[in-house]
């Protein structure tokens, strides 16, 4: 009890805190781009900066063991609410159109691994504190045996915080963050994939807090593409997007809603759209809801061969009578083994 009520203190300070830097203008810099960090006198932080355009892009595979397929399902129904309950026999799973033996089937709340890939380009000046409530909120219903990490970005993606499972060292680095530089989104994604190569839980995902398409990134579109198809890696994104009939939005801009939203479809994640940044909060609390209440089946491919083929994936749904038309959220394949 009084640890419950320590943590609640926190977060009522925090969002006071939040509130009132907002009104005085106050946000000393923790990591702008290119500038000295607050926490290190002499600009070095504890962990490197992304060495981007020198490593090849090589994430972990989806399947470290051929033998078995982990597909973590989302089921939602038309209001968009989580759908529990559901059983095995619910489910049928097929590997490019062949439909496939169900090995295992959970709904438990395991582990999971986060990475926070969080905007401070210039662009999101008006919208950083309403981010930090988000990301405060998203935390707020986490499982005590969740792990997260923490990547800014704006010319360059810098790793704040390494994985942890005390959440609250990332909300005080988060704290001080202020916007400023351009947007190395793509650059930021590389780096979280590479860090979940770190991680120990066999559920992983990343959450990505951005106002819009990338220009100062060193990977492509294709490069990123590649390396989310490759890795095991669910990846959530809310985009805080202008208005279409905004006409001074970049074509990197309007490029952004379609290049997160398909990052997020191949890795059966999802995208959330929003305009209002007073919506933030209440969709990073729905994701992390939605991440704490998936079906997980595994299976066995019927095609062992190792020709390092895409093999897509399909999840049917076969719900019980008198339900409404439900969507389901699921990655869309895997990479065969080439050895």
């Amino acid at each position: 009890m009084p640890g419950d009520i320590s943590k609640r203190a926190f977060r009522v300070g925090l969002v006071l805190f939040l509130a009132l830097g907002a009104m005085a203008g106050f946000s000393p810099s923790l990591f702008p781009s290119g500038e000295k960090s607050a926490a290190h006198p002499n600009g070095k932080s504890d962990e490197p900066e992304a060495d981007v355009r020198h490593a090849p892009i090589n994430t972990t595979p989806i399947q470290l063991n051929v033998d078995r397929v982990i597909v973590p399902v989302t089921v939602t129904d038309p209001f968009d609410r989580i759908v529990t309950g559901l059983s095995e026999k619910n489910f049928e799973i097929f590997d490019d159109k062949v439909k496939q033996k169900i090995l295992s089937f959970d709904t438990e709340d395991a582990p999971i691994s986060v990475g926070m890939i969080f905007d401070t380009s210039g662009s999101m000046s008006d919208k950083i504190q309403k981010s930090k409530e988000a990301a405060l909120e998203f935390f707020k219903t986490s499982n005590p045996e969740d792990e997260f990490m923490l990547i800014s970005f704006s010319n360059r993606p810098y790793l704040v915080s390494p994985f942890t499972d005390n959440y609250e060292n990332i909300l005080d680095r988060l704290l001080f963050v202020k916007a400023g530089g351009r947007t190395s989104l793509l650059d930021a994604i590389y780096l979280g994939l590479s860090r979940m190569k770190k991680t120990t839980t066999s559920r992983k995902a990343l959450l990505v807090i951005s106002d819009g398409g990338d220009n100062h990134s060193r990977y492509t579109e294709r490069d990123i593409k590649r390396a989310v198809k490759e890795s095991d890696v669910q990846i959530y994104a809310i985009g805080i997007f202008e208005s279409l009939a905004n006409i001074d939005r970049t074509p990197e801009e309007a490029a952004g809603p379609s290049l997160l939203s398909e990052l997020a479809n191949v890795s059966g994640g999802r995208m959330f759209s929003v305009q209002d940044p007073s919506e933030l909060p209440d969709i990073a609390e729905k994701i992390s809801i939605q991440l704490r209440n998936q079906y997980v089946i595994g299976y066995k491919p019927s095609n062992l061969v190792r020709d390092g083929r895409w093999r897509r994936i399909r999840v049917k749904l076969n719900p019980p009578r008198g339900l409404p038309p439900l969507q389901v959220y699921s990655r869309t394949g895997y990479y065969a083994p080439t050895q």
